[in-house]
């Protein structure tokens, strides 16, 4: 356990390069199953695997959620996760998974940890053509060899967090925001593989009257971002005459944001495009590889007044058309 700890304090710190590390765990087996599938997640959302405490449950509180617990004097709500994904552990939860997201701590109870890996990007694909579950964003192949088979679910934190945590779930029905009135014919390009954080986004972006194309990954993205300036460069306009900004989160198959953005900011066709993070993993070291790659916002999930502020204030940097 000790040895799990130090490798997660230690891995906090990857640099930007389309590389990660994630933490491999057991929920247990599918009802009628003897296998016992690998699920992982980004080591960036951890912040330490304890065993499982004491828990206190309130009154009416329900499956997945088994209670509340005091790790190092912060009350922390404890969820089910093999009960999330539809598994039954053969000896029990015996580990919890405490992780940050979005503002939030909470944590996860699970079987068994079993390993950290540390990843390309590439060799992680989108889920939703081929896995049913909600709760899984992505497929992780665990080495190279594309004909293996030791593969990891990645948990979709986002999309469980919504469904079962009221205070996550956010409600823009009723907000308000500035419109903006973008360049004609421009869009925003939109980055992000939580099929739950697309719709927000999508959502908060129509309310700003911002036309926007999104995309499961950050290569897709790239591969339209490449395809615009083709196009622009035919026609001997400027990028900004088709890309308002880039919106991307940090975690995706096949390239992450903090890659994405480099790639843009390092074309000299490109790198004036506002590029803005929109991204679940918060704190310092982060916001320093933000920095580091030229990106022209950052915004912590989710939270609609501080993304229209970080359009603006991007927007306002680069001089962009708007209202």
């Amino acid at each position: 356990m000790d040895n799990f700890q130090k490798e997660i304090d230690e891995r906090t710190n990857l640099t930007s390069s389309n590389r990660f590390e994630l933490l491999l765990f057991r929920l247990g087996s599918s009802p009628g199953e003897d296998q016992s599938e690998l699920f992982g997640i980004n080591v960036f959302k951890l912040r330490e695997i304890v065993p499982m405490p004491t828990l206190t449950k309130a009154a009416g509180m329900a499956s997945p959620m088994m209670g509340m617990t005091n790790i190092r004097g912060e009350i922390i709500p404890v969820i089910d996760l093999p009960a999330v994904v539809g598994c039954v552990p053969k000896t029990g939860l015996n580990i919890l998974l405490v992780t940050e997201y979005a503002r939030s701590t909470q944590a996860f109870a699970v079987e068994s940890v079993d390993d950290i890996v540390r990843l390309e990007w590439s060799q992680v694909l989108a889920a939703e053509s081929g896995v049913k579950s909600r709760n899984i964003t992505s497929i992780a192949r665990l080495d190279n060899d594309k004909s293996s088979n030791r593969l990891a679910l990645v948990l979709d934190v986002e999309q469980i967090l919504h469904d079962i945590i009221p205070n996550n779930n956010i409600d823009m029905d009723k907000k308000k925001t500035s419109s903006f009135k973008m360049k004609p014919g421009t869009v925003a390009i939109v980055a992000e593989d939580s099929k739950v954080a697309r719709q927000m986004l999508e959502k908060g972006l129509n309310m700003m009257e911002i036309p926007a194309q999104m995309h499961v990954t950050g290569l897709e993205a790239w591969n339209k971002i490449r395809k615009m300036a083709e196009e622009c460069k035919a026609a001997g306009v400027p990028i900004s005459d088709k890309i308002s900004f880039v919106l991307t989160d940090l975690e995706m198959p096949e390239m992450d944001g903090f890659t994405l953005t480099l790639n843009i900011k390092r074309d000299e066709f490109l790198k004036n495009i506002p590029v803005i993070i929109h991204s679940s993993l918060s704190g310092s070291a982060n916001e320093d590889h933000v920095r580091k790659v030229g990106a022209d916002g950052y915004v912590a999930k989710f939270e609609i007044n501080e993304l229209e502020a970080a359009i603006h204030k991007a927007l306002d940097a680069k001089n962009v058309v708007h209202a």
